[in-house]
């Protein structure tokens, strides 16, 4: 092993931003059960990596604008979801549909921020540091994070990476990776169980480099043990997508409960699901991955009920009101969140974006997403929105 470093190792497998953050195993959540106070809330932010098409999930049939817009992309009334006369589900969320007729889905309408970017990368920055003008170096749970003490329990992602949203000052949330750590072709069983073992005599660097890979090592058995609990039903490969290359939605929000159930100290749960920049042939492509949403969704609200766990879910744009010429959608604007769980008083909020009022051929929000924040950090977290927010004195009322 004298050509590979554990250094190298570590870079090799992606996984270098482990030993830069507090990494956890399922094991070493689970050993803080009984930590929290009993009346906390618990908040579960669901990333949509790619840019979901708001206008094909929550679905203005009503008007004739969407059909003149969106030709073979747009759904007929009949084989939608209803609402009301105005508004549908796209026909892949069938458990949420459920949800909202049992008054326990709040769907937040034209939800964006001022000037809006386009980009991937950059939208997704403005929406995890809540930041419009000039993204930061912090998250918004990040900064929640410092003013709650720091601990990183208290904010736990079950991404492959710790995503900037928990990321603070003065400290940062914790990450317990999940999946399968994929080994280079060129590791051994042997060597790959060497890595993990501390040398006599090495570095301070080498011994936590040998401690984080231990601990990956740990990951990967302990997930096999948790998932063996809790299992995908589908099977499906893990999602990919701009931003994220997370396990299965299920596999993440399986975890989730079970440190819910075992009450640890989490109060911020970050996951996420991708596959949503859908240039071509978007609409039976985004009702699949819309399915795959709905299903882990509705089974975890049912197992979730009277834990105190609200979900919040949101993608970094909208796509734009006209379908391209290739029946897929460009990248947007304002576009849908869904609020689910203990509290949520379901039902539409705010006002629905013209469709033919538009900026530059996009949707004009109509709520900013710090006044969904600041609603989040005010009645789930009990923390002062305007501390985390620069000030932000907006908030989305009657919803929780």
């Amino acid at each position: 092993m004298d050509t590979l470093t554990r250094r190298r190792f570590l870079i090799a497998s992606g996984v270098t931003a482990a030993a830069g953050v507090t990494a956890y195993t399922i094991n070493d959540l689970l050993r803080t059960r009984g930590d929290r106070d009993p009346a906390a809330k618990t908040l579960v932010l669901v990333t949509l990596y790619g840019g979901n098409d708001g206008l094909n999930t929550l679905i203005p049939y009503g008007d004739p604008a969407y059909t003149a817009a969106r030709a073979d992309m747009a759904y007929e009334p009949e084989k939608l979801l209803h609402l009301d006369d105005h508004f549908a589900l796209n026909p892949g969320l069938t458990g949420l549909h459920q949800l909202y007729q049992r008054d326990g889905l709040a769907i937040v309408r034209g939800v964006g921020y001022p000037k809006p970017d386009r980009s991937h990368f950059r939208s997704m920055d403005i929406w995890q540091t809540a930041q419009p003008q000039r993204p930061g170096t912090t998250g918004w749970l990040g900064r929640w994070l410092d003013t709650a003490g720091g601990d990183p329990r208290l904010a736990v992602s079950f991404e492959p990476v710790l995503p900037p949203l928990l990321a603070g000052a003065t400290s940062a949330g914790a990450t317990v990776p999940g999946g399968k750590l994929t080994l280079p072709g060129v590791i051994t069983p042997a060597q790959a169980t060497a890595l993990g073992q501390r040398v006599d005599g090495e570095s301070a660097a080498r011994a936590r480099a040998a401690a984080c890979f231990a601990d990956l090592m740990r990951v990967q058995d302990l997930m096999a043990d948790t998932l063996a609990e809790d299992p995908a039903e589908d099977g499906d490969a893990p999602a990919t997508a701009t931003g994220g290359n997370a396990p299965p939605l299920d596999q993440q929000l399986a975890l989730v409960a079970r440190c819910v159930e075992a009450g640890v100290p989490t109060r911020a749960y970050s996951v996420s699901l991708g596959g949503f920049d859908l240039h071509a042939d978007g609409r039976d492509a985004q009702q699949s991955i819309l399915a795959r949403l709905d299903k882990p969704l509705a089974a975890f609200q049912q197992r979730m009920a009277g834990k105190g766990v609200v979900v919040a879910v949101y993608s970094e744009f909208g796509r734009r009101v006209r379908a391209n010429a290739s029946d897929g959608t460009d990248h947007g604007t304002a576009s849908d969140m869904f609020l689910l769980g203990d509290g949520v008083k379901g039902g539409m909020y705010g006002e629905a974006p013209s469709l033919t009022d538009l900026d530059d051929g996009d949707l004009k929000y109509t709520v900013d997403f710090r006044d969904v924040f600041a609603a989040l950090l005010h009645d789930v977290l009990g923390s002062d929105p305007a501390r985390i927010l620069d000030g932000w004195a907006g908030r989305l009322e009657n919803v929780l």
